[in-house]
């Protein structure tokens, strides 16, 4: 989350740096912000100056004693009681004050890097690359919720009478479709110098608040009753809590992990044709990266990072373009997000499939994450991306390859399936 010191200090850019992300009033958020550390500062240095007049009169208490002043002694004695109790009174309304400072801060998104390019909504984002040829289909392709009951491999219906909507069985090729990319996601991640990590899939509530799903996101979660556990959205939250509450050697630096793990998402208040078959479910696979870096080097680590997804599409021929998006389109503790979309051929759309984003020291703050550089502790830079979300590549392949005789797997993937067309 942001700080009060870098707000005291960068007022106007942190106001301008949320009107961009579209908080509202956020001139007047800003100056209630510092107003409520100038009420918490004055409760403090009010109780300091009152426990230095208790500890001189204490002082004074003992001389007059031994001069036999015992009635001054006692005066001073409830003066000192009076005062410790005001003592108490100032620090638990200073204590409340920072709750309620810190209440305010924890609502407010990342600032946004200064690339970022203004707008509200998805068709304000700037497209910054475009690879690939869009595929021309023939007039009889269908789109991938009718290929996969024609050709069996996904099941809805079942996926319905197990769990509910949004769960989808995977069956024969289309079972392992998904293993196979979700190795080649694996290996590709590996081999560019990613640790493999395979974390938990339920997260306590401080791991929510130390990526920023909580308190934001808390309605698009699923949680245990029982225990409060939250079920992850992604494995950015349980990788990069793995470093919560840790000073990490600074020759340790970067970090470089990778995980695949099921995520789960209630996705409330969607509805439509846009989120039709895989286009957006509750459960899905999805392999994740996750980097912590110097300050200095975590931009060159977002391209880096860019890349590594883009190399993953170029070799499953999926045509795609990249995004930078837009401060009213950005996610909450972003600073800079690129979004990478490929073709949907049948559908004559662009799916978004990967989110690569800069939090800068956002998640690191609250996470209190930091390496020593020079003898002097400082925040790390904590940066994620999708390499990649699973659903809306196998639809894009699904409806980009199929042909008279079935549908064509991409030729880097064959040796991960064992099948060259699903048919």
């Amino acid at each position: 989350m942001l700080t009060i010191p870098f707000i005291r200090t960068n007022t106007e850019l942190t106001i301008a740096g949320l009107t961009k992300k579209h908080v509202a009033n956020a001139a007047d958020i800003v100056g209630q912000l510092i107003a409520m550390d100038d009420k918490r500062k004055s409760l403090l240095q009010q109780a300091e100056q009152a426990l230095e007049k208790s500890n001189a009169a204490a002082k004074e208490i003992g001389a007059l004693m031994q001069s036999g002043q015992k009635e001054l002694a006692e005066g001073k004695r409830a003066e000192t009681a009076a005062l410790k109790g005001d003592i108490k009174v100032m620090e638990e309304a200073a204590r409340v004050a920072e709750k309620e400072l810190t209440d305010l801060l924890v609502t407010l998104p990342n600032l946004p890097h200064s690339s970022v390019p203004e707008g509200k909504v998805a068709e304000d984002n700037e497209v910054v690359l475009n690879w690939g040829t869009i595929p021309t289909l023939t007039e009889s392709a269908k789109p991938h919720w009718d290929l996969i009951k024609d050709y069996d491999i996904i099941d809805f219906d079942l996926g319905n009478k197990i769990t509910g909507a949004g769960f989808p069985v995977y069956k024969g090729k289309g079972a392992r479709l998904q293993r196979a990319l979700i190795n080649f996601f694996l290996d590709e991640a590996i081999k560019a110098g990613y640790y493999e990590i395979q974390p938990p899939i339920l997260i306590n509530e401080d791991s929510g608040f130390g990526t920023g799903q909580l308190p934001d996101k808390e309605g698009q979660m699923y949680v245990t009753q029982a225990e409060g556990l939250y079920l992850i959205p992604t494995a950015e939250v349980p990788i990069t809590n793995l470093y919560r509450d840790v000073i990490v050697n600074e020759k340790e630096l970067p970090i470089k992990n990778v995980g695949h793990t099921p995520c789960f998402r209630r996705e409330a208040g969607s509805w439509g044709a846009h989120v039709r078959g895989l286009n957006r479910l509750h459960q899905f696979d999805k392999i994740e990266i996750v980097q912590i870096q110097k300050p200095e080097n975590s931009y060159a680590a977002l391209e880096e990072m860019s890349l590594h997804v883009q190399s993953i599409l170029q070799k499953l021929e999926l045509p795609y373009r990249v995004l930078r998006l837009c401060g009213g389109d950005m996610g909450f503790t972003s600073a800079l997000t690129y979004d990478m979309e490929v073709w949907s051929a049948a559908q004559g759309r662009w799916l978004e499939v990967s989110s690569v984003s800069n939090f800068e020291t956002y998640q690191a703050n609250r996470l209190k994450l930091r390496t020593k550089i020079d003898g002097k502790s400082i925040l790390c830079h904590t940066l994620n991306g999708s390499a990649l979300a699973l659903p809306r590549i196998v639809a894009a392949i699904l409806e980009n390859n199929q042909g008279p005789d079935g549908i064509k797997i991409p030729a880097v993937l064959v040796p991960y399936t064992g099948y060259t067309h699903i048919n």
